[in-house]
């Protein structure tokens, strides 16, 4: 640390850091110093007593952690929040959302994905992989509310070759966007809605340009099993034959891998990495979750993810640490697994490698980009604390987020939203929802047909 003025100093904090082992730890009465948008010094409050700053914070009473990372949502889909519910996997997408998609304009995607950074911000996620329609718009959301994202266009093989090309063109356009915080991915939907041809020509496309790709893949053990059945090969293994799993891949869901599959992505070509969120399996009453424990064993990082509030019915990234620390133990029979401390790894390091962005994100060291949450351990429902890891991941709430800060610069202060206005989005919204919603055209953008 220098002693030139910073940019912005947090003092007075328990800090979340990492070990030499990556083992999740605190340091009491600290501060972190920041500097052109990286952190420059985790440090005691003491020591930056008298450090001159552009902007300081009392972080007393608060734990300064990583920004969380949404390791995969459909930001815009909150427009659809609440509009299909109880349903079976099926119904949902061919009798309601599928439908309702076929009426998304920009502007209903721009405006969804203002109403999903503003949540996720207050939640205190500072990066979110999307995985959706319309992306430009997205892009330029991102853009001007300060977020971190891994964006990518999503295609069908229905589309024809002009979907593909589309998912590249975006891909190559806005990499390396908004000063870095925007990275791109190529986006096929899944083995089910794009052919083997246009997964072996993703992959060769993602190796010539360098990109990653970003897909769902053994969403649950039914795409699996009819996988199985139809073409005597699981959806994981349609990945290896078509190439995908030689390039940079994150999957999403992934509740349907199997033993089988285990092998083939421990050898994969590429880095692999899964994004599990939780609550949408328990809604839709899948058998299976995500599995993580075997994942880790064969050195595959599961990142923590909400799918679109659509079926989530929220962003909140918080839940999805505890539920995956919960749904563990109760599925393994093992109180042991996932402890505190493991949850917040996956919240953290795990989450930052499974965007590709495991070098600059995760924990808060010099160099690492100044993407930092404040979290108030104040309130009644977080004390007393005899666990701090335990206090995190089982008692504190995405309201207890008091400050979101990217890149150093501060999207949220005190809970207010700097970037965004939430009222005018809320407003026009609802006036453009009628149109989203109907139904009575009787088209599909896609055919849930696994």
């Amino acid at each position: 640390m220098t002693d030139s003025p910073a940019d912005l100093v947090i003092t007075g904090c328990t800090v979340l850091v990492h070990d030499e082992q990556e083992r999740p730890g605190f340091a009491e009465n600290a501060a972190v110093v920041v500097r052109d948008g990286l952190v420059d010094a985790v440090t005691t409050a003491a020591a930056v007593r008298h450090l001159d700053a552009a902007e300081r914070i009392d972080g007393r009473g608060q734990v300064a952690m990583p920004g969380l990372i949404n390791c995969h949502t459909h930001a815009p889909m909150v427009a659809l929040r609440g509009v299909a519910e109880d349903l079976p996997t099926e119904e949902w997408f061919n009798d309601v959302v599928w439908p309702i998609e076929s009426n998304l304009t920009e502007r209903d995607v721009e405006l969804g994905a203002r109403l999903a950074c503003a949540e996720m911000i207050r939640g205190g996620v500072t990066c979110f992989a999307d995985h959706y329609f319309a992306m430009d718009a997205v892009a330029a959301v991102v853009e001007e509310c300060g977020m971190r994202a891994h964006l990518g266009e999503a295609y069908f093989s229905s589309q024809g070759p002009q979907g593909r090309e589309k998912s590249l063109e975006f891909a190559l356009r806005h990499r390396c966007g908004a000063g870095g915080r925007i990275t791109t991915a190529l986006a096929p939907h899944a083995p089910y809605t794009v052919d083997d041809a246009d997964l072996a020509a993703t992959a060769a496309l993602a190796r010539e340009h360098g990109l990653p790709v970003h897909l769902h893949a053994a969403e649950n053990r039914d795409q699996t099993d009819v996988s199985l059945d139809r073409h005597g090969v699981t959806p994981i293994e349609v990945l290896g034959r078509t190439g995908i799993l030689d390039t940079d891949v994150l999957i999403a869901h992934g509740t349907g891998i199997l033993e089988r599959d285990l092998p083939l992505l421990e050898n994969a070509g590429g880095r692999v990495a899964v994004a599990s969120a939780p609550r949408g399996y328990l809604k839709f009453a899948w058998p299976t979750t995500t599995p993580v424990r075997a994942l880790r064993d064969i050195g595959v990082p599961v990142g923590l993810a909400t799918d679109g509030a659509a079926s989530n019915n929220s962003l909140d990234v918080w839940e999805s640490m505890a539920l995956t620390a919960l749904i563990q133990k109760s599925t393994t029979g093992d109180p042991r697994w996932l402890t505190a401390r493991q949850a917040l790894h996956h919240a953290t390091l795990q989450s930052a490698r499974a965007v590709g962005l495991g070098d600059t994100l995760g924990t808060l060291a010099p160099g690492r980009r100044a993407d930092i949450v404040l979290v108030d351990l104040t309130g009644p429902h977080t004390q007393p604390v005899h666990d701090l890891a335990a206090t995190l991941v089982h008692s504190a709430r995405s309201s207890d987020v008091r400050t979101t800060i990217v890149d150093g610069r501060v999207l949220m202060r005190d809970r207010e939203l700097l970037t965004l206005d939430v009222p005018s989005v809320v407003r026009e919204l609802g006036e453009r929802l009628p149109a989203l919603v109907d139904r009575g055209h009787g088209r599909r953008i896609q055919d849930y047909k696994t």
